[in-house]
Order: structure tokens, then C-alpha cells, then sequence
């Protein structure tokens, strides 16, 4: 999602969580409706930042079931209840936003045409986090470069990395040995190696670590 303006910038929120939880979102807002920050058209809003790398390092897709939030961990599962119409839809939060004052979240296009919210732009809503976020379960992030049956040429592969990368090794689990570089605690931190690598001529993707 982008900074500006989006479809379904939520405003007066509510945000419950489970009794165990260990997530902290942002505070509790209210406030009336106000209209879009930009006067272009809905859809043309999510057009221009459609293909936009987010927060997790996804592309954004206007079609995904998708949304933006200040502070819950990327990845995190919620229900956004529409209070004017009572309709529900589960997102995946998977970028950070609105930068809207008084608006806590950021709907992807998709999302908000199941909350019959494409025309007013914003609504009150409610949100329920039903799952956790991927940060939140995660102990990291790696970027993999490989993945091989023969550990002589992980072995190899990995030599050469460690010419630029110094820190690339091999893990192994009696199958696939894979070349891996890193040890990320934000998968951000991890994209960024990976778009790296991508512009060195290597494929590579970012895993996480367990």
C-alpha cells in the first residue's frame, strides 16, 4: 500500500484482541467520517501504487485481500466488520499505513468492494486480530540462494558467495543442503538482500527461520 490516500482508510476503530495476545496495535481512535485525501477517483487511487513493493516486501495487489496498519506485525490475520453495514472481510496485514490523520487502516481495493466501501472511501469500522502475524512466530529471516541434493555443489555454491558474502553457509536436513546468507530479525532487512542479490544476476528468495 502506498502513503497516500487509499480505498478503504478506515476511520473510528476498534481493535480486540485475544486474552493471551502479546501484539500491541495502535491505540483506540474515533472520529467522524471525513472524506478521501485525494480527490481521484477510487479505483485510480489503487491504480497509481498498484505493483508497489510494501512493507513485507510483497508487490501490492489491488486484488489480495490485503491491508496496511501502523503498528500490528506483518503478516497478522484481521476481520474488519463495516459498523454501517455489518459486512466482514479476514486481511492479511502486509504494509504499514494510512499516513492519513485519525485513519488507522488501509484496505486494498478487493477488500473493500466486500465492505461496500468503494464509494464513501471511509467507514466506520471494527477489527478483530483472528491470527498472528508472521513476525510475531517467526525467529528470523534468511535469504536462499539454493537448494541442492548434492552437498558437494552447495558446498561450491556456497564458496563462491562468500567471496561478497561472507556470512553465507550451508544448511543441510540429510536431503537438501541449502545456501543460505543471513540471519534477519525483520523480513525487510532480508528483502533487501534478496533485491540485492537479484541485482547481482542471482535468484533468490527470502525464508523464514523456525
Amino acid at each position: 500500500m502506498a502513503p497516500e490516500g487509499g480505498v478503504a482508510q478506515a476511520v473510528s476503530i476498534v481493535i480486540s484482541l485475544p486474552h493471551n495476545s502479546r501484539w500491541t496495535p495502535a491505540a483506540v481512535r474515533h472520529a467522524s467520517s471525513i472524506p478521501p485525501s485525494t480527490p481521484l477517483p477510487e479505483r485510480s487511487r489503487q491504480t497509481l501504487r498498484y505493483g508497489r513493493t510494501t512493507a513485507s516486501g510483497e508487490v501490492y495487489d489491488m486484488h489480495a485481500l490485503t491491508a496496511a496498519h501502523p503498528s500490528l506485525p506483518l503478516g497478522t490475520l484481521v476481520e474488519v466488520r463495516n459498523l454501517e453495514n455489518d459486512r466482514r472481510v479476514q486481511v492479511r496485514i502486509n504494509d504499514r499505513g494510512p499516513h492519513v490523520k485519525r485513519r488507522v487502516i488501509d484496505l486494498s481495493y478487493a477488500a473493500a468492494q466486500h465492505l461496500d466501501m468503494i464509494g464513501p472511501g471511509t467507514a466506520r469500522v471494527e477489527i478483530v486480530v483472528v491470527g498472528p502475524g508472521e513476525e510475531a512466530l517467526a525467529a528470523g529471516y534468511t535469504v536462499q540462494v539454493g537448494a541442492f541434493r548434492d552437498p558437494e555443489r552447495a558446498r561450491l555454491v556456497c564458496e563462491d558467495l562468500r567471496r561478497t558474502f561472507p556470512e553465507a553457509t550451508v544448511n543441510g536436513d540429510g536431503t537438501w543442503h541449502r545456501v543460505q546468507i543471513g540471519d534477519f530479525p525483520r523480513r525487510r532487512q532480508a528483502e533487501d538482500l534478496r533485491r540485492e542479490l537479484r541485482r547481482l544476476g542471482m535468484a533468490a528468495l527470502v525464508v523464514t527461520l523456525r
